[in-house]
Parts: C-alpha cells; structure tokens; sequence
C-alpha cells in the first residue's frame, strides 16, 4: 500500500509543480501579447485561475508525504545512515524543513491571491509565489533524488 501512496504523491507534486510553475513564469514574465512560441503560451496564463488548484494539490500532496513518512523514515533513511550517506539525509531534512514553511505560508498565499488585484499587493503576491515555487521545485528534487537512491 505503501508504494502506491509514494506513487500518487509523485504524481500529485508532479501536478503541483506544473501549476506552480505555469502561475510562477505568469507572474514573473508575463506574456505582453498573445504568440504561437510555447514560452509566451507558457506564460499567458491567468495566474489567479491557478491558486485554488495550487492550494489543493499541495494539501494533498503534503497530507500523502505526511503518510508515506513513517515507512522513510524507518526504511530508506535507516539505509542510507548506515552507508554513512549523510548528504542525502540531511537534504531530506532540508526539504521538511522547506515544506514546513510552504505550509506555513500557504494561508498568507491564498489570502493575497483571493483578494482583488490590488497593484499594491502585487509585490506580495509575486513574492509569495515565488517563494512557493522555490520550495516546492527543491522538495520535488530533493525527493526524486532521495527515491533514486533508496526507494520505499
């Protein structure tokens, strides 16, 4: 059971990443004028369409990691502190670290992104995202690495 857990977490941070990524590239470099070139279709999006997905995906995204914990934490971590791999132990520990404060900040992200475009919040909002896309491209990283070295 546990592996098809780890399977669908993958496949929800996949989801959450290219959502996070599409509203990210939105915000940051937005599309001037509708193109034909896939980067400025990329980056065309409306990136408020995006954040309920977002807040969502990453809901149960972290609630499947939080389940598949445990079976990491005994199994493939055990492994890897006996082959003296402290690397990869301590990236592990960087990226709960990393989702802890994307959980914390996703109240302050929906709050932002709920609101009218105010100009004065655009700061915020560009901010929040991309902090957000920061911490959830290195955890979807971190855990794809980890999972290549010692999978569940």
């Amino acid at each position: 059971m546990t592996i098809y857990l780890l399977i669908l977490h993958g496949l929800c941070a996949v989801a959450l990443l290219g959502a996070i990524t599409h509203q990210a590239a939105s915000v940051w470099a937005p599309a001037r004028k509708p193109g034909a070139a896939f980067l400025t279709r990329f980056r065309a999006v409306k990136a408020a369409s995006y954040v309920n997905a977002i807040v969502v995906l990453f809901v149960v995204t972290f609630t499947l990691g939080a389940i598949v914990y445990p079976a990491y934490r005994i199994g493939a971590r055990i492994y890897m502190e006996d082959l003296r791999m402290s690397g990869p132990v301590g990236a592990f520990e960087v990226k709960e670290h990393l989702m802890t404060f994307a959980l914390a900040l996703l109240p302050a992200y929906w709050f932002y992104w709920r609101l009218p475009h105010a100009p004065e919040q655009e700061t915020n909002r560009k901010a929040l995202v991309l902090l957000l896309a920061l911490f959830i491209w290195a955890a979807f990283l971190i855990g794809h690495v980890l999972n290549n070295i010692k999978g569940l």
